[in-house]
C-alpha cells in the first residue's frame, strides 16, 4: 500500500523564538527561519513543525494565543509566513503548524467579552462557575503551573464567578462543549490550510473534554508540590468520555475533506489506547505524539525498556496505525544529557547512536532543533534565569513548602522545560551567533565548544550522522516498510533488531552504556553476509563473523547482502 507523505517524513521541529533572531532584539523570527531553509534542506528534513508563533503576551512562549490568524510582530508578519510557506514548498519541506485549542489568552478578544457579562454572547466559549457557598474555589483541582494559591480556578470581581485554567492563570480553557465556539474553530483551522499550511500539531488534546459536574479529584496531594489544599491531578480532564466525538467531528468538518496532516500531543496516551485515536477506520488523528520515551520525568532509558515501548507501538502499528518517534522536543530536556552522555568524550558519539535509533525504529522521526549538533542540558546559578512556567512554578511551591533554593534548584534544574529551549548555537562568536542583541533566554555557556560551525568543520560531525540517517530514511525500504524483530532481548545493555521488508534487511546493534560489552552475535546471522552501512566509529572491525566487544556507545548498522 501507498504510503502518505507524513508516513516518509522527517519532521524537524523549530521552536522559533530560540532558533534564529534576523533583527538583534534577542528574540528569533521568521525572517531568520528562512534564513536557514537552506541548512535544513541540507540536513535532509521535508517538513517542518513550528510550536505557536500566532500574536501572543507570550506567558507561555505563544502557547497563550491571543489572535490565532496573526502572526507575533516579534516573529515577523504574515507576509513573512506566506514568503516562508513559499520557499520552504519550493525546497520540498511542508510546514505544519501547532494548534493550541484547549485553552487562549486572556488577552484573546473572545476571553475579554466573555468576561464582561454573564448574558454576552461569548461567555460560554470559556468555562465559568459559581462560587461554593463559602465563596471558595468550585473544586479543588490545582494548577499545572501552580501559580497564586495553587487552584486550577480564578475569581473574576465583575461578575463573581470563577473561570477555569489547566495551566497558567492567564490562559482559561476553552469550552468545546460550545457549538458556536467549535465553528470558530474549524473556520480557523480551514484559513490556515487555504493559506497553504499542510497539517498540525494538536496542543494537548485529550484535554479538551471535562468531566461533566467538576467533581473534586480524590487524589492523595503531593507533599513537595501541591499547596492550600488544591492538587495537580494529570487525570482531572485526559481521556474523558465523549472527547473521541469531539476529535472525530474535528475530522469531519476539517481533516477529513483537506488534504493535512494531524499529530495530536497525546497526555495520558498510551500504546494502549493510542487505537483509540490513530486507527485509520477511527478517522480521528493520522498519528499522536506519546511521551513513552520521551517525558520531563524521566532521565535515562534502560536497553529493556526502549524494546519494550517499541514492541508495544509496532504491534500498535499492526492494526493500521502509525507512531511517531521522538526522544526530545521543547518540553523534554535534551535527549543526550539523559539517555546518552554528554561528557566531552561520549557526547558526539552517544548523540549519534540515539539519532539512529529514533530513525530506524518504525514511524515518523521527529527532530527537535539542536539535537543534530548534541545540544546539552543547561543549569543556571538563579531561579531568575529560568522561563519555564513549571519550573519556576515547582521551585517556588518547594520552597514555600520548606526546600532551600539550592535544593529546590538542583531537583528541577535537570528537568526544565529550559534545557530544550536556549537559543541555537550557531557558532562561537557572543551568543552563539543566535542574535547580536541580548538573547531572551541565557545562552548555554557550553556553546563556544558545541556549536553548528564546529561540528560541521569536526571529523566526527553528528549533522553529518544526522545526513546519512535521512538519506537512509530515503532510499532504504526497510526503515518505512519492514517488520521489527528484536533479538538478544534478555541483554542488559545491547539493543539488537532487524528492520525487514522484501526487498532489504537491515540489522542495527547498540550499546547503550558507556562500558565496554562483549557482543555475542547470534549463530543465525552468522550464515549470512553483512554489509556496514552505518557506523558511529569508524575505527572499529566491520565484520559480523565472529562476536566482538561494542565500545561505550557504539553503533553499527548492517544489510543484508543479497
Amino acid at each position: 500500500m501507498k504510503k502518505k507523505w507524513w508516513q516518509e517524513a522527517v519532521v524537524y521541529e523549530i521552536y522559533c523564538k530560540s532558533f534564529c533572531d534576523s533583527n538583534g532584539d534577542g528574540i528569533g523570527d521568521l525572517q531568520g527561519v528562512i534564513s536557514k531553509l537552506p541548512m535544513l534542506k541540507e540536513l535532509g528534513v521535508n517538513c517542518i513543525w513550528f510550536t505557536p508563533i500566532y500574536t501572543s503576551p507570550q506567558v507561555d512562549n505563544g502557547y497563550d494565543v491571543a489572535d490565532y490568524r496573526n502572526i507575533d510582530p516579534a516573529y515577523g508578519t504574515i507576509e513573512d509566513f506566506k514568503k516562508l510557506l513559499d520557499l520552504a514548498h519550493g525546497m520540498g519541506i511542508r510546514v505544519i503548524m501547532d494548534m493550541v485549542l484547549n485553552h487562549s489568552s486572556d488577552e484573546h478578544p473572545w476571553f475579554r467579552e466573555s468576561r464582561k457579562s454573564k448574558d454576552n454572547p461569548y461567555r460560554n466559549y470559556y468555562i465559568w462557575q459559581p462560587p461554593k457557598e463559602d465563596g471558595s474555589e468550585p473544586n479543588n483541582w490545582g494548577s499545572y503551573f501552580r501559580e497564586g494559591n495553587g487552584s486550577a480556578w480564578e475569581y473574576d470581581e465583575l461578575t463573581g464567578e470563577y473561570y477555569f485554567h489547566q495551566y497558567a492563570i492567564k490562559m482559561p480553557d476553552l469550552n468545546w462543549e460550545y457549538e458556536p465556539l467549535r465553528r470558530e474553530i474549524y473556520d480557523m483551522l480551514h484559513w490556515w490550510i487555504d493559506l497553504g499550511v499542510d497539517g498540525f500539531r494538536l496542543d494537548v488534546f485529550t484535554r479538551f473534554k471535562k468531566p461533566a459536574g467538576f467533581p473534586d479529584t480524590k487524589k492523595a496531594p503531593n507533599p513537595q508540590l501541591d499547596r492550600n489544599g488544591f492538587v495537580v491531578d494529570t487525570s482531572m480532564c485526559t481521556n474523558i468520555d465523549g472527547i473521541h466525538e469531539i476529535v472525530q467531528e474535528l475530522y469531519r468538518e476539517v481533516f477529513g475533506p483537506r488534504d493535512c496532516m494531524t499529530v495530536g500531543e497525546g497526555a495520558e496516551v498510551t500504546y494502549q489506547n493510542a487505537l483509540d485515536y490513530v486507527c485509520a477506520s477511527r478517522k480521528e488523528l493520522d498519528m499522536v505524539y506519546h511521551f513513552e520515551l520521551a517525558s520531563r520525568a524521566r532521565y535515562s532509558i534502560s536497553a529493556e525498556f526502549f524494546r519494550n515501548v517499541q514492541k508495544n507501538w509496532a504491534g500498535v502499528m499492526a492494526h493500521n496505525a502509525w507512531p511517531v518517534q521522538f526522544m526530545s522536543n521543547h518540553d523534554t530536556a535534551r535527549q543526550v544529557s539523559c539517555y546518552g552522555c554528554d561528557s566531552e568524550e561520549y557526547r558526539k558519539i552517544s548523540a549519534k547512536l540515539l539519532a539512529a535509533l529514533i530513525h530506524t525504529t518504525p514511524g515518523t522521526p521527529f527532530i527537535y532543533q539542536g539535537e543534530e549538533i548534541g545540544m546539552v542540558n543547561v543549569k543556571y546559578d538563579s531561579i531568575e534565569d529560568y522561563n519555564c512556567c513549571y519550573t519556576k512554578g515547582d521551585y517556588h511551591s518547594m520552597v514555600a513548602l520548606g526546600a532551600s533554593p539550592k535544593e529546590a534548584l538542583d531537583a528541577l534544574a535537570p528537568r526544565s522545560r529550559d534545557n530544550a529551549r536556549t537559543p541555537y548555537q550557531w557558532d562561537d562568536s557572543e551568543n552563539a551567533g543566535f542574535t547580536t542583541g541580548k538573547p531572551w533566554l541565557k545562552v548555554n555557556p557550553k556553546y563556544a565548544k558545541i556549536n553548528l560551525a564546529e561540528d560541521r568543520d569536526s571529523k566526527d560531525s553528528i549533522f553529518a550522522f544526522y545526513q546519512k540517517l535521512t538519506r537512509m530514511r530515503r532510499e532504504d525500504p526497510a526503515i518505512i516498510d519492514g517488520d521489527l524483530q528484536f533479538l538478544l532481548e534478555d541483554h542488559e545493555d545491547l539493543i539488537v533488531y532487524l528492520r525487514r521488508c522484501a526487498r532489504q534487511t537491515l540489522l542495527v546493534v547498540a550499546n547503550l552504556s558507556g562500558k565496554t560489552v562483549p557482543f555475542p552475535v547470534p549463530e543465525a546471522l552468522k550464515e549470512n553476509l553483512w554489509e556496514r552501512r552505518l557506523t558511529n566509529r569508524e575505527d572499529t572491525q566491520s565484520s559480523l563473523d565472529t562476536g566482538r566487544d561494542l565500545l561505550p556507545w557504539e553503533l553499527e548498522i548492517y544489510e543484508l547482502a543479497r
